[in-house]
This record gives structure tokens, C-alpha cells and sequence, in this order.
């Protein structure tokens, strides 16, 4: 029997599935943590990855991994990280992201060459940032990788192993130098960031391409960025939209055509199949949850049931959630807020449902600005950390007004390495049919106009604190 393993080396942590290649079943689970910050060595990942897959990896027969996206790792000549990598919530590089945008003539002009619009989280606002803050170690710099780039680099043997770096389309896009459109770098604009340094990029793999094989012999697949990771592992067909609600929010559909959103509201990236996943991303989503549950003084895991004690709307109170800053809006400097404070709903069911609403309306606008680049979203999907509290599922249908599906809870992003791993394995042109798992079924409630209240009450609360 064939297995495979799929990582997915998150912000937070590294998880590893190892499953069967042809049926999807899991067969065995690791996990190890991260450092926290907004940078971080790329060992760290490395070593959290061997002893996630502690005697899961020497035995399986092809390996992929998903990693988070944007993340900047500039290596010397040497392949030696040259710095920390920046992460993608690392927010100092929004001046430098600004003036890109200005640089090439506006935001339009982005969306057209590479199909997003930069911002602080975007590798190429990070290139510029480096360039100008720490020349230094900009001239020292002589690769570019991404997280995943880099993971996979090292089960192929990393320096001195003969074999070059390699990348996925899907991660590939989120780099703001490589266009899905044309799926081909576009060095003129990693110029723009970085100058007259040349810095190699790996070559971008296909989706069911091998970029090597580790010193145990398992074929290493081409991996990709997480959200990718996601949409595979999750099976996302056309019409479909999923809500992740990890440490970022995000909300992607796929599509079979590039997107293109001057606004830089809507990332257009490429997904891991050969498609295009246009995609919305939030700096937060699970943290305001476990954030009001600290600040409530109790364990997460009754945050849900408080929620529950308030009505909706929760009195009036209305929670702003920008806790570190937010990508969409593009507000890097941000704060929380929390509006509508009355003698007579501040308890703390009220607290704690406008956690919840304040979560799902950002996460809501993040979908209608997908539905308004002509992205059909039929169906939304609810996964990720907070999606494991059933009240917010249940506050979904009515902050969506759409029935929702919760999929039984499962690391989506590593199932989806796994499955691509399968898929570089078979050789076949399209990845192996997994079973979806289970899938909690709400149905949309009878009445939308609750709903629609709570958003027009966050509306003006944005509005009235953000212009």
C-alpha cells in the first residue's frame, strides 16, 4: 500500500498527515510548534517538521508540503538565510508596499501585470522593504524563496545536494512578481522592489511535477502555499466558497480564469490544479475569539456557549476586529474596537457574541468582494480553527445569509500536500479522488433581516471609527 505525507507548515505550527495514496485515509498525525512573531529563522521550521514527522517520514513513498504564503527568505550565494524570513503578517513593509503601488503607476496597473495589488503581507512589499531598510543584507542576497520553496528544498537535500529550488504556481502567486495570467515571472517588477539586484527565483513546477526525492527516496512533489493546500485537500469544485478561519481569515472560491481587482481588495492567485483560486485575505479571524475569551477571563471552549446567552445583534455592541491591524481593509495600523457600549448590554453574552458577528461581518465582506469579481459561490465552506465552535457556523448562516457547510474538522492544508503528493506520485493529469469527510449541514434561517442588521450596524461602526 502506497502512502504519502503532507505538511502544513503554518504560522502557528507544523502538522503532518500521512495518509494511503490511493483511498485519502489517515493513518498517522504529527504536530509541533512554531516560534511566534512576525519573523522567524526558517530552521525553526525545519527542525518543527522533523519532529512533526518524527518516524512518519522515512516511510512513505512521496512527500508534499503547503506552507504560509509570502513569507520572504532571502538566502546568500551560499543558500544560507541571509536574515530572519519576514513573515506575511509582518505589517512594516506597508510604506514600502504603498509606494510600489505608486511606482508602477497605480493599483491598477498591478492588477493587470501580476493580479494583486501589493500590500505589506505581498513578498515583493517585503523585497522593497529589505532593500531600503537593511541594504546590507539586500546586496548579500542571491535567492529568494518562499517558506514552501524552501521546505521542499531541504527534504531534496537543501545546499550542496546538487538540486536547484523549485516552486508551485499557486505559491508563486502571491509574490506579486509572477503572473498567473502568464504564468511567468515578472523580473521588471522584482526590480522595481529590489533594484538593480538579480536575485535567482526557483523554477515553477507544474502541478503534478516532482521537484526530488529525499535521502530515504520518497518523490518530493512541488507543494504549495496553504490556501492552495486547502482548496486540494477540501476537494473545492466551481460554485464552491470556503471561509477559513484560522490565524488569518480568508475567503477564496475557484475559478477557471485569472482575476484581476484594481481595488487589491481580491487577490488573484493561481490554485495547485492548473486553475485560479481568487482569494481575500484578513489579518484576523480565530485570535478575536481567543482574544475575548482571555479578555472575558475564560477558557476558550465557553466562549461559544456565552455567545449563545445573547441575542443577535448582542445588544448593540459592536467589535471592530482589527487586533493586529487588518489586510483587508487595508488598514496596517489598526486597533480594535468596540462600539455601542450601554450600561445595559455590557455583560459578558454580549462580549462574547459580538466577537463572533465582528469576525463573520469582516469575513462577510471579504466574501461579497469575491461575488463582485463575478466569482460564483453557491455553497461556503467553513473551516479552520474557530470553525470547531458550533455557534459560529450557526451565526454564519445568518451573518451570510446562505445555508453553510462545517466539513468535520481535519488539517485541510496537509491533507491537500498529501493529496498532491499522491498526484506526483500517480502521474496521472488530475489528482486522485479522496472522499470528503463528513459535513455539518445549517441551513440559512427563515428570516434574513437579522442579519442584515447586524452587518449595517458593523457598516456604520467601520464608518464611523475609519471613514
Amino acid at each position: 500500500m502506497p502512502t504519502v505525507a503532507g505538511v502544513d507548515s503554518s504560522t502557528q505550527s507544523c502538522k503532518v498527515v500521512v495518509c494511503d495514496a490511493d483511498t485519502g485515509e489517515v493513518l498517522h498525525r504529527g504536530r509541533a510548534t512554531h516560534p511566534e512573531g512576525t519573523e522567524v529563522a526558517p530552521g525553526a521550521w525545519w527542525q518543527a517538521l522533523l519532529e512533526a514527522g518524527d518516524g512518519l517520514l522515512e516511510h512513505v513513498d512521496a512527500i508534499a508540503v503547503a506552507g504560509q504564503q509570502h513569507g520572504l527568505v532571502a538566502l546568500d550565494a551560499a543558500g544560507e538565510p541571509v536574515r530572519d524570513a519576514l513573515l506575511w503578517n509582518d505589517t512594516r513593509s506597508a510604506q514600502a508596499a504603498a509606494d510600489l503601488v505608486d511606482d508602477l503607476g497605480g493599483p491598477e496597473k498591478w492588477a493587470q501585470a501580476v493580479g494583486t495589488v501589493p500590500v505589506a503581507a505581498i513578498t515583493v512589499a517585503k523585497l522593497r522593504w529589505l532593500a531600503e531598510h537593511q541594504p546590507r543584507l539586500a546586496d548579500r542576497t542571491a535567492r529568494v524563496l518562499l517558506p514552501h520553496d524552501w521546505l521542499t528544498w531541504q527534504l531534496c537535500g537543501g545546499p550542496g545536494s546538487g538540486t536547484a529550488p523549485v516552486t508551485d504556481r499557486g505559491d508563486a502567486s502571491g509574490t506579486g512578481y509572477w503572473s498567473p495570467a502568464d504564468g511567468a515571472y515578472r523580473h521588471d517588477l522584482l526590480g522595481l522592489a529590489f533594484g538593480d539586484r538579480t536575485p535567482e527565483l526557483p523554477r515553477v513546477l507544474d502541478p503534478y511535477e516532482a521537484a526530488g526525492r529525499t535521502p530515504h527516496g520518497a518523490l518530493v512533489a512541488a507543494g504549495t502555499g496553504d490556501n492552495m493546500g486547502a482548496a486540494l485537500g477540501l476537494g473545492l469544485q466551481p460554485g464552491d466558497a470556503v471561509i477559513s478561519l484560522g490565524t488569518s481569515g480568508t475567503a477564496f472560491a475557484l475559478a477557471e480564469r485569472p482575476s484581476a481587482d484594481p481595488s487589491g481588495a481580491v487577490a488573484g492567485y493561481a490554485d495547485a490544479t492548473g486553475r485560479f483560486l481568487p482569494l481575500v485575505c484578513t489579518l484576523n479571524a480565530a485570535r478575536v475569539l481567543s482574544s475575548s475569551a482571555r479578555m472575558l477571563g475564560i477558557p476558550l471552549d465557553e466562549l461559544g456557549p456565552l455567545a449563545r446567552d445573547a441575542e443577535s445583534g448582542a445588544g448593540g455592541l459592536v467589535l471592530l476586529p482589527y487586533l493586529g491591524g487588518e489586510r483587508t481593509p487595508n488598514l496596517p495600523e489598526a486597533a480594535g474596537s468596540l462600539m455601542g457600549m450601554r450600561k445595559a448590554n455590557m455583560h459578558p453574552p454580549n462580549l462574547a457574541r459580538a466577537a463572533v458577528e465582528g469576525m463573520l461581518c469582516n469575513m462577510a465582506d471579504a466574501l461579497d468582494r469575491l461575488r463582485a469579481q463575478d466569482v460564483s459561490a453557491r455553497r461556503v465552506l467553513i473551516i479552520g480553527g474557530a470553525a470547531k465552535a458550533p455557534v459560529v457556523g450557526e451565526i454564519a448562516t445568518e451573518i451570510f445569509g446562505t445555508p453553510v457547510t462545517v466539513p468535520e474538522p481535519e488539517e485541510y492544508v496537509a491533507l491537500g500536500a498529501a493529496r498532491q503528493a499522491a498526484w506526483a506520485l500517480a502521474g496521472t493529469p488530475e489528482p486522485p479522488h479522496w472522499p470528503l469527510a463528513a459535513a455539518r449541514e445549517i441551513p440559512s434561517p427563515g428570516d434574513a433581516s437579522a442579519g442584515r442588521r447586524v452587518r449595517a450596524a458593523y457598516a456604520d461602526a467601520r464608518s464611523l471609527v475609519y471613514g
